[in-house]
């Protein structure tokens, strides 16, 4: 197999945002690049992603002013939008046809099970998703599409024509658990257009337009929740027939929230916990128990079903679209994007046993 040349712009090279906007061009995770031999490098433990994540690109960047991320507005003097870090990596940019034809000679040697396009609060942001989206359906049928979308841009009836076009599931990023967090790190209070009503009503767009199992939404944990809070957000999601997709949060150099501490492991680990149970395993919030501050104290059900559960290691990996092999195993494994390999958050790959010992250690009971 012949490999297929790619014109690739690295973060580090200047000089070239006027000329490097979406659709022909594209940003893709530093995961991605590896997997794809368009970067040399070794990820701990792992050696690509399931997923090709793809973020649509343009000079002027994302208009969103979220706190806690890298792409955001109050960073369009600092540097080149193409070169900003986003979930704490770099996301060079590439010619989208050529990312085509690569993954369709091998390049990506089989691996990827999903490709996932990733919106900005953009005017153009929309429209160029649907052309890349086309684009890949006529070239790649066999690997399915999930879109990360933008929903302050969008109506229904956007979500119903990415559908018509081929994306077999629609995310959304609400982040935030509760509306008093959504407006202190994305709503007017940081200059930022997006509301917390229209979020949770393309939610329910998403529930309508693509039905259960085919819609997702991204909670960050650790930005000022409690853990009822975030998981009665789990609960909502699920009753509507959807998934929630876990982020641990860490400070993203650049953003206004880059002081912020990272979220506490004794809170991550029981959210993750609640999650995959109320998502998988039959759980209901009202089954479980908290304290005084919103902490898990009882996740209901039997002890022995919930410690063969702790020691399967799922409800600890990276959460996110489903690949191929397990429905409950997220084939974006976002290698390292919430934590550093010294302390991981997210597990990228299966847990072994020092794995699932360090995990009952930031567990508040043993299991």
């Amino acid at each position: 197999m012949t490999e297929q040349a790619v014109t690739f712009y690295r973060p580090d090279r200047g000089g070239r945002a006027p000329t490097l906007n979406s659709p022909e061009y594209v940003q893709l995770s530093t995961a991605a690049a590896i997997t794809l031999g368009l970067m040399p490098g070794k990820m701990h433990r792992v050696d690509c992603t399931h997923c090709l994540n793809l973020l649509v690109t343009y000079p002027e960047g994302c208009r969103a002013n979220c706190a806690y991320c890298g792409l955001a507005r109050h960073r369009e003097e600092e540097r080149d939008f193409n070169a900003r870090n986003f979930i704490r990596v770099d996301w060079p940019t590439a010619r989208y046809d050529e990312i085509i034809q690569r993954v369709r000679a091998g390049g990506d040697k089989g691996r990827f099970q999903r490709m996932c396009i990733s919106m900005i609060t953009h005017p153009r942001s929309g429209a160029d998703t649907l052309t890349l989206l086309d684009r890949w359906v006529q070239a790649l049928p066999h690997i399915p599409v999930s879109i990360l979308s933008n929903p302050t841009t969008m109506e229904r009836e956007d979500l119903a024509e990415l559908k018509r076009h081929g994306a077999e599931i629609f995310t959304i990023a609400l982040d935030a658990a509760t509306p008093a967090v959504f407006e202190r790190t994305r709503g007017a209070t940081v200059s930022s257009p997006h509301d917390w009503e229209h979020y949770w009503r393309a939610i329910g767009w998403a529930a309508e337009v693509f039905g259960p199992e085919r819609f997702g939404v991204h909670l960050i944990a650790g930005l000022g929740e409690t853990e009822r809070e975030l998981l009665e957000a789990v609960q909502r999601i699920k009753d509507l027939g959807g998934h929630s997709h876990l982020f641990g949060f860490f400070p993203e150099r650049g953003s206004l929230m880059e002081s912020w501490p990272a979220v506490d492991a004794g809170h991550w680990r029981r959210v993750q916990l609640g999650r995959f149970l109320i998502d998988f395993a039959g759980g209901r919030l009202e089954g479980m128990s908290f304290d005084d501050e919103g902490r898990v104290v009882d996740f209901g059900g039997e002890d022995k079903a919930l410690a063969a559960l702790v020691q399967s290691g799922k409800p600890f990996r990276t959460s996110g679209c489903p690949g191929s092999d397990d429905p409950e195993v997220s084939a974006c494994n976002r290698p390292y994007g919430d934590s550093m390999p010294s302390d991981i958050r997210s597990y990228p790959f299966p847990l072994d046993n020092g794995d699932l010992k360090n995990v009952g250690g930031q567990l508040s009971k043993k299991y």
